[in-house]
């Protein structure tokens, strides 16, 4: 069978054998969780709630701060113990929601089967949008803005994003295994708000078992396509390229080009949360690397990392815990880090595996060019960035680079390329505000 892809990229070890025989075990809440105000791209929500308040699994915590924000809900039952500072997984201090968790009651209609048939496309939107709903696949966009294109952008195309292309993770092809009518659930919700031309979900072939599962359960209007496997395949940009050969422009969107994709865990999400009124407050995650207990867990957001690992039993000493993929994954500062909505995994590195190696000089070997899947010269990027030519990199693309890590991954000189585009990235975005 043919398989597809898109331009450049790479192909490292996936490691995920560890892991994509482990089916999803549910996580007890642990006795005090930290849920952030600030999980989604966009402003931080509001609290509602404050000291010795009592709540329940679902209560809302906070609303939208505006258009491109959404609330919080608890994954627990138990009382607020106030608004608290927390470390995020980006290194810096947040406030959160403390909650002592006690008993397990329900927030009232949270988990009842309910009928949205006669629900309308803004309705739908709405109930998304107060469900907390973001895009799981990591980047933690609120669904509902991306369910709202411009009204001269026509979605004829929807994609749902099944690739799960970093190496270690397999929560989303568990998620295929064991929720398919989740899925197909979640994508009539959404083919009832865009009322697209075509679904297509991809899938790469490393999870063939995936893709056969969904093909047996699939509708006639459903397309099913296999991917070959290939980092960064679950890129936005390079999936629609993959299946439908549309080139997002420079600086563009999905919508663009007339496509709306979603991961396979958001679009779970859509379905619980309009089908059964169950907001966002748990995720699923992949736990790897150097435990005892690998595995895809059902984990309440809001929970400390330590917890977690208690939980995996760590080999021995840990030296480094990454959040997310080891290709964009951030190294996270304490193990008391919650995980929140865009957390897609917990890879933990013992003390004998963390190594840093020595940097040589660029040889021009044009290595990281070929395998950028954005056209750029991440060589050239680095040095305007060394050099303070900030401007002069602005033009030569650098805010279009993904952050996928291809460059650095290929780099025989061990140049740190992706750390450099970061700095400069940011530095570009601070002046802007100036």
């Amino acid at each position: 069978m043919k398989t597809l892809r898109f331009k450049g990229g790479i192909h490292p070890e996936g490691h995920k054998e560890l892991t994509k025989s482990k089916e999803i075990v549910k996580v007890k809440p642990p006795q005090e969780v930290y849920i952030p105000l600030s999980q989604h791209t966009g402003a931080p929500s509001k609290p509602l709630v404050k000291k010795k308040d009592k709540v329940k699994v679902g209560t809302r915590l906070s609303e939208p701060n505006g258009f491109v924000s959404v609330p919080i809900h608890s994954p627990v039952s138990g009382i607020v113990d106030g608004i608290v500072n927390v470390y995020h997984c980006s290194g810096r201090k947040v406030e959160a929601v403390k909650i002592i968790t006690e008993g397990e009651e329900l927030e009232e209609g949270v988990g009842v089967e309910r009928d949205i048939s006669s629900l309308k496309k803004e309705e739908l939107i709405e109930k998304i949008k107060m469900s907390g709903i973001v895009g799981l696949g990591g980047a933690a966009f609120p669904t509902h803005v991306k369910l709202s294109p411009p009204p001269d952008k026509k979605i004829d195309t929807v994609i749902i994003n099944g690739a799960e292309c970093e190496p270690y993770l397999t929560a989303d092809h568990r998620i295929m295994l064991e929720k398919k009518k989740e899925i197909f659930g979640g994508i009539e919700v959404i083919r009832k708000i865009l009322n697209p031309e075509k679904v297509i979900i991809g899938i790469e072939d490393n999870k063939i078992d995936a893709y056969e599962n969904l093909v047996k359960y699939k509708d006639k209007d459903v397309e099913i396509a296999l991917l070959r496997t290939w980092y960064p395949q679950g890129g936005e940009k390079q999936l629609i390229y993959a299946l439908t050969g549309r080139v997002v422009p420079a600086g563009g969107l999905p919508f663009d080009v007339g496509c709306y994709v979603q991961n396979v865990g958001t679009v779970v999400a859509i379905y619980e949360a309009l089908r059964f009124g169950k907001p966002l407050y748990e995720r699923v995650i992949t736990i790897t690397g150097g435990v005892e207990e690998r595995g895809n867990y059902l984990v309440p957001i809001g929970t400390p990392v330590k917890y977690l690992l208690e939980i995996v039993k760590p080999k021995g000493n840990i030296g480094k815990i990454i959040l997310g993929g080891p290709m964009t994954g951030i190294s996270i500062i304490s193990d008391e880090v919650p995980v929140i909505k865009g957390t897609s995994g917990i890879i933990v590195q013992l003390e004998k595996e963390v190594f840093t190696d020595e940097q040589y000089p660029c040889i021009r070997c044009s290595s990281c060019v070929d395998t950028c899947p954005m056209s750029l010269m991440p060589t050239e990027l680095e040095k305007l960035v060394g050099n303070g030519k900030y401007e002069e990199a602005e033009k030569m693309g650098i805010m279009f680079c993904i952050e996928c890590g291809c460059c650095s991954y290929v780099c025989p000189s061990r140049r740190p390329l992706v750390h450099s585009i970061k700095v400069g990235k940011r530095e570009i975005l601070k002046r802007r505000k100036k």
